[in-house]
């Protein structure tokens, strides 16, 4: 029998609009040659204009879910996404305690539109139960102020931001750097914070770019669950994700989403 393809999972919300959350993952997976699966932690009501409402799902079905996958088919990343509550960032961080796969955190706080995709009360959960459990974690500028206080306004800033989010405990800090004043590259900080990858890719004038983090961290995990290391699998997604960048198209009357499937178009 052919092996199949490299096993990941996405534990995450539902975007209704397809440009973020379970489906910008899953479409990210099957893009990169892995296999996606899912653990549905809450759904939204969404579109290219926000968010219209938001239903956590219980924690028993988040468990039942998570274990259904793991126990049977196993994994070899996981990616983390919007988690929504204390209560599911605490029984998702107990889950991947045994897991032993890289495990990919995106501290998912607001959507690309400014809309609370996390509860206050959760964030001593992230920092304290969530992060310890990270691989790689890929927190934005707007989620490093929001878990560390840390404000980024230049580039200078990200070192510093990145030894924050450290001090929680992940192997290694992403620090996006998309929400920096436009002008210039698009510059990410990579540290263990003995080594530093500083990662630069053109900036593209699009408007259109629903989906970027959840995007960018499946990608990370795809390239984990083929056995890179840490800095070649955040390279080839950052790759990856400038490519769909690029590519975005209007979607609705708002922000369309990036092109996940960028690299199959004629």
């Amino acid at each position: 029998m052919t092996p199949g393809p490299p096993l990941v999972l996405t534990v995450a919300g539902s975007d209704s609009g397809g440009g973020a959350g379970i489906q910008a993952d899953l479409k990210t997976m099957l893009a990169l040659g892995v296999h996606g699966m899912s653990v549905l932690t809450a759904v939204t009501a969404q579109n290219s204009r926000g968010v219209q409402g938001v239903w956590e799902l219980p924690v028993d079905a988040v468990r039942a879910q998570y274990r259904a996958v793991v126990d049977d088919i196993g994994v070899q990343a996981v990616k983390t996404g919007m988690l929504a509550s204390a209560a599911l960032v605490e029984t998702v961080a107990e889950l991947l305690a045994d897991t032993g796969a890289p495990v990919v955190v995106d501290p998912v706080g607001v959507s690309k539109h400014g809309d609370s995709l996390l509860a206050e009360a959760a964030l001593d959960s992230v920092r304290t139960k969530l992060l310890p459990r990270a691989t790689v974690a890929t927190p934005n500028l707007d989620e490093v102020a929001q878990l560390t206080g840390v404000h980024v306004v230049d580039e200078g800033d990200m070192r510093a931001a990145a030894g924050a989010v450290l001090s929680y405990g992940p192997r290694w800090a992403l620090i996006k750097g998309g929400h920096l004043p436009s002008g210039g590259d698009a510059v990410d900080l990579l540290t263990d914070g003995s080594e530093e990858h500083w990662l630069r890719a053109p900036r593209h004038d699009n408007r259109h770019t629903h989906g970027t983090g959840c995007t960018l961290a499946s990608a990370v995990a795809s390239g984990l669950a083929k056995g890179l290391p840490v800095p070649e699998a955040v390279r080839a997604a950052k790759e990856y994700v400038t490519g769909a960048i690029a590519a975005g198209f209007a979607l609705g009357e708002g922000i369309g989403p990036v092109d996940h499937g960028w690299r199959f178009r004629d």
